[in-house]
């Protein structure tokens, strides 16, 4: 993607979703941690449909561990890999409350200190919660980097870095959710829906696909 190229795809974006927010359902800076430590290898949706079960019966670091193993994993079992989940987001919990306060901190280190907290989980927070122009990459946003040519990059960490000096900082706090949100519907992965891509004019992918039953 052409270095001039980039406001505009960024301004598309932003004007087909000015006010973009991830779809994990959560209402407070906890309940954000646990679900993205939940939602590793896991969708959204499916995350959301054992939090809406979890969250009324235990949504504080203390709560969760007064609720003990056993009964968490009833709630999450639904979610892959819940049993290591479990564990992971308990552990975390009494850390919390033993070294925060029962308050989830605000700086990578000490969030990335956190049982099954890694840099993409960290970066979740620190961009939903706090403000901070993070760039959490995902599959999504991994793919989409690369096949437009926005950032492209071998690896997750590549990618973050090279996007982290490519996105105009206007966009800088948003452009995690748009870019996860377009190849989540849009820049899909088996076949990416070019025919109604708002940015194909910006983008590097040569084969743009085409809708089922339309002329080449």
């Amino acid at each position: 993607m052409k270095v001039q190229d980039i406001e505009p795809f960024f301004a598309t974006l932003k004007a087909a979703n000015p006010h973009p927010v991830t779809e994990l359902a959560y209402t407070s800076v906890f309940e954000l941690l646990a679900a993205v430590l939940l939602s590793a290898q896991a969708t959204d949706v499916g995350v959301n449909k054992a939090t809406r079960r979890l969250f009324p019966v235990a949504n504080t670091p203390q709560a969760l561990l007064d609720l003990g193993l056993e009964r968490l994993e009833s709630y999450i079992k639904t979610i892959g890999l819940y049993r290591t989940k479990a564990r992971n987001l308990l552990e975390t919990c009494r850390i919390l409350v033993e070294q925060h306060n029962g308050e989830v901190p605000r700086t990578r280190e000490a969030l990335e200190a956190l049982p099954g907290v890694g840099r993409k989980t960290a970066n979740v927070v620190l961009n939903v919660a706090f403000g901070q122009p993070t760039m959490a990459v995902d599959t999504h946003i991994f793919r989409v980097s690369n096949r437009t040519g926005l950032a492209p990059g071998k690896n997750p960490l590549k990618v973050e870095l090279a996007l982290e000096k490519r996105v105009p900082p206007a966009y800088a706090v948003d452009s995690h959710h748009w870019l996860i949100l377009h190849g989540r519907y849009v820049c899909q992965a088996r076949k990416p829906r070019c025919w109604e891509c708002a940015v194909a004019r910006y983008c590097d992918f040569k084969p743009k696909t085409q809708a089922a039953g339309a002329r080449a």
